[in-house]
C-alpha cells in the first residue's frame, strides 16, 4: 500500500476531503489583521505575537510567473534527480500574494491575470515508497465566462 503525505505539515489542509477541501493555511494577526502565508505566530507588520489560523481562498489570478529551467541546488531542494522544467509564479488571492509552483510548464499557455485554482501535485517519492505531494496552482476557467455559458 502506498502512503501519501504533504511536503510539510501546516502548509495546506490535509488530507483534503469533500467536507474539508484543499486550502492553504495562513495566519491572521489578531492585533492588526495582516494575513501571512505560510502561517506565522509573529506579525511582520506590528510585531504582535498573537495570531489565529486563517484558511486562504483556493482561487486567484496569476500576478506574474517564470520558468525554472534547471534543478535547484540541494539542499534545500530534495525533489527527484530527474529534473523537468516547471513554472513558478505569484498568484493573487483575495487575502495576499502567494508564491507557488504552477501546473502548466509551457509559458505560452500562461498569461498574467489568468484565473488559477489550488491543487496538489506530486513532489517526490521517498526511498520507502512514500509519495510526497505539494500545492500548486492550475489554470482555471474564468468564473464570469462559465456563468455566461450556463442557460
Amino acid at each position: 500500500m502506498t502512503t501519501t503525505q504533504p511536503v510539510a505539515e501546516g502548509l495546506f489542509t490535509w488530507p483534503p476531503t469533500g467536507s474539508a477541501p484543499l486550502r492553504l493555511i495562513g495566519s491572521e494577526c489578531t492585533a492588526c489583521g495582516l494575513v501571512s502565508f505560510p502561517a506565522s505566530p509573529d506579525c511582520v507588520r506590528c510585531a504582535s505575537t498573537e495570531s489565529k489560523e486563517r484558511l486562504l481562498s483556493d482561487r486567484g489570478t496569476l500576478w506574474t510567473y517564470t520558468t525554472q529551467n534547471f534543478r535547484p541546488p540541494s539542499p534545500p531542494y530534495d525533489g527527484p534527480r530527474a529534473f523537468e522544467p516547471y513554472s513558478v509564479g505569484y498568484v493573487e488571492l483575495p487575502e495576499l500574494l502567494v508564491e507557488a509552483r504552477l501546473t502548466e510548464p509551457d509559458p505560452e499557455k500562461l498569461r498574467i491575470g489568468q484565473h488559477m485554482l489550488l491543487t496538489l501535485v506530486p513532489y517526490t517519492v521517498r526511498d520507502d515508497g512514500t509519495e510526497v505531494v505539494t500545492f500548486a496552482f492550475a489554470p482555471a476557467e474564468d468564473p464570469a465566462e462559465s456563468e455566461q455559458e450556463t442557460p
